[in-house]
């Protein structure tokens, strides 16, 4: 609930500051990129300490940065570089709590059953972001931010007591807090074994050029709904919500589809880019928002699949190393995606910006398709 309220309260409340796709776009590339390089760190720590510990001092972490926000827009001294900062910082502790969430599933589960856990979990936060985004948007155009930004800051203190009814997250054996020369060795074993499995890093880097152009376009909807569209805040909520149902329905499908993974990726992103194209030419909100949900599908179905692949393919005790190389690789290509398609939504327009990211994206389709090594892989 509380990522859903900050993923449409934060980009609204720049653009509502600035009105500058730009400035959205920096908003996206800080945290993703922030998020990417602590990913690192994540991992390290992951495999290493108490993760319970380690999530629980993360959600704390971000209500109290989010409660910030709140209260620096309610007094008037929040400004767009304090708000630059807090995302970094809230970001980088999202990292790391996804590293400990990411390799707690296997723990707990079992890597046989990792896809369907992972499934799951996406699928309830994509449920739930179907709600709170909208929700958000209309917090947001009717009374400003400040509802919505308080209600993020309780949503991570619910999750902080959710985090103290389990018993443990693993790991097995915990070394305590790694030193540098820890981390660094980490890192290397995970991009050993990243760039050592020939499937593993030739999907990682497909993703990363998709993630490029994903974001270019992703970045240039909010300026497309309220400049082209005429949409309001809810509109864009609505917009987002209609990414979380289509994530939410591709979630409850993942566990369904039982053809191998590599054909599984094929259809993912032929269907997903497939769906997408009508928002490139559409004047109708309606239409946008059912391409979204559609376009959603795919993809959705495709993350439930790709996470618990690397949970089976990866070793249990280095799943954290191992997935904070494969994040960071992944969402390196956030950061440039967002500032482009937000410069060149300002300078040509938003539907240039997506016209030019789906142009692109073929080329993602065309190279996944035709690829011996993704198509043929069935671990």
């Amino acid at each position: 609930m509380g990522d859903g309220l900050r993923t449409i309260a934060l980009p609204l409340l720049v653009f509502k500051i600035t009105g500058s796709a730009l400035n959205l776009g920096v908003t996206y590339a800080l945290e993703w990129w922030s998020f990417g390089i602590f990913s690192l760190v994540g991992g390290s720590l992951a495999d290493r300490v108490n993760r319970k510990s380690l999530m629980i001092a993360c959600d704390l972490l971000r209500s109290a940065i989010i409660l910030a926000f709140a209260l620096g827009y309610r007094a008037g001294w929040l400004t767009l570089p304090l708000l630059y900062a807090g995302i970094v910082l809230h970001a980088s502790c999202g990292a790391v709590f996804n590293g400990g969430q990411a390799s707690s599933i296997p723990y707990v589960v079992g890597k046989a059953r990792a896809t369907r856990a992972v499934a799951v979990l996406s699928g309830t936060e994509s449920a739930v972001g179907t709600v709170s985004t909208p929700l958000g948007g209309a917090l947001f155009g009717l009374m400003g931010p400040l509802p919505a930004l308080l209600l993020n800051a309780v949503t991570y203190l619910a999750s902080v007591a959710s985090l103290g009814t389990i018993r443990d997250l693993g790991p097995e054996q915990t070394s305590g807090l790694p030193r540098f020369r820890h981390i660094a060795d980490d890192v290397r074993i995970g991009f050993r074994f990243l760039f050592a499995d020939r499937a593993m890093r030739l999907i990682s880097l497909a993703s990363l050029f998709g993630n490029f152009l994903g974001m270019m376009e992703y970045t240039a909807l909010v300026p497309l709904i309220k400049r082209n569209l005429g949409g309001s805040d809810f509109s864009v909520g609505i917009a987002f919500g209609a990414l979380g149902a289509g994530s939410v329905v591709g979630a409850v499908l993942a566990p369904r589809l039982h053809a191998s993974f590599g054909k599984i990726v094929v259809a993912a992103y032929a269907l997903g880019w497939i769906a997408y194209l009508p928002i490139a030419w559409t004047r109708s909100f309606t239409v946008l928002t059912i391409a979204l949900f559609v376009s959603a599908i795919p993809g959705a179905a495709y993350l439930a699949h790709v996470l618990g692949w690397r949970m089976r393919v990866i070793p249990e005790e280095t799943v954290g190393r191992v997935f904070g190389a494969v994040r960071l690789l992944v969402l390196f290509g956030l950061m440039p995606g967002a500032l482009m398609g937000g410069a060149v939504a300002d300078a040509f327009g938003a539907r240039t910006a997506i016209v030019a990211a789906l142009a692109g994206s073929l080329c993602s389709v065309v190279f996944v398709c035709f690829n011996r090594t993704i198509r043929e892989e069935s671990r």
